[in-house]
């Protein structure tokens, strides 16, 4: 063999091995769940249910709550990047996901004890904590009623019950789902789930084509299991207990006192989500990912987890590119 030839098929070969290597690596970004393979899953009896966890890593913990369209199964970026240095625990909710079936128990304030138990369980006296959309909510009475077990928190792209504007924010039409529930709308929405969650993924994305049909598919399969839109439901149905349970805690106790990053995505709640936070919360910093709508993980994976791991980590934050 001539070395010309030598040195083109070698160049192929280098060429073909990038573009699998790029097709696996892209594949790991899309499925959502592909935890490292250093990570185990616990089922964790906390506060009268029981709770699928995954937990990773070594050092100081730091908790990952998930939102509605999600599990925890959003937090695989996220929860690699932090495993170098944190111990990662991530909760599905009470009802969703891998966690179990749930009729009751939704109220933002008692799934804080949901998650105060499964930090127990797992020795974690104190945490960082990170929400998203409906676990905001969860980890803002978690870092309310528990401050001294809280050490930081981030939160993402929604707003909490009962905190700033909350009823000017209720008034917005896009919102229509948070009065939506009920045994007929079930019934209306039974095999149908992945028609009605494709309306959020869709009308709450900067582009649509970024959150990927892998995750649709395996969050519309997670959503049409038994209990589980019903759960759904009923975290919006908590809405009204959850904003009465915070006015009252905020004017008993005041605001946050730990260090709070508000991220909102430029398409979504953008720099609203830190002025809506400071309503809550005294020290608050802010961060708007430009070309992400609400689903920062999924639209804006890079962006988001660098802006999470300069915060907990202290260090300053370079923004990779967009997508």
């Amino acid at each position: 063999m001539t070395l010309s030839r030598l040195l083109r098929n070698t160049a192929l070969a280098a060429t073909a091995l990038t573009v699998l290597t790029s097709a696996a690596l892209a594949d790991a970004t899309e499925a959502p769940g592909n935890f490292p393979k250093t990570f185990r899953t616990q089922e964790i009896p906390t506060n009268g249910t029981t709770l699928h966890v995954r937990v990773g890593g070594t050092g100081p913990a730091v908790v990952l709550l998930h939102g509605y369209g999600d599990t925890g199964d959003m937090w695989v970026p996220l929860a690699a990047k932090l495993a170098e240095n944190h111990t990662v625990i991530v909760p599905d909710l009470r009802g969703l996901g891998l966690s179990a079936r749930a009729d009751k128990g939704f109220e933002k304030a008692n799934q804080a004890e949901d998650i105060t138990g499964v930090m127990d369980a797992l020795g974690a006296r104190t945490a960082e904590v990170v929400a998203h959309d409906i676990g905001n909510m969860v980890a803002y009475a978690l870092a309310a009623r528990h401050s001294d077990r809280v050490t930081k928190l981030v939160l993402m792209d929604a707003p909490v019950p009962g905190i700033g504007p909350w009823e000017e924010i209720l008034k917005n039409p896009l919102l229509w789902h948070f009065r939506f529930g009920g045994p007929d709308m079930e019934r209306l929405v039974e095999g149908r789930e992945r028609i009605y969650l494709d309306r959020f993924w869709n009308e709450f994305s900067a582009d649509p084509k970024h959150f990927p049909e892998a995750a649709r598919v395996h969050y519309a399969q997670l959503y049409a299991g038994p209990g589980r839109m019903h759960a759904g439901f009923s975290q919006f149905a908590a809405f009204d207990q959850d904003a009465i349970d915070n006015r009252a805690w905020l004017a008993a106790h005041g605001k946050l006192p730990m260090p709070v990053l508000a991220i909102g995505g430029g398409s979504s709640f953008g720099a609203t989500m830190a002025a809506v936070t400071r309503a809550g919360a005294s020290n608050v910093q802010e961060r708007v990912i430009p070309g992400s709508g609400h689903w920062l993980m999924e639209e804006q994976p890079a962006a988001t987890v660098a802006a999470i791991d300069a915060f907990l980590n202290g260090s300053s934050a370079s923004t990779p590119s967009s997508r």
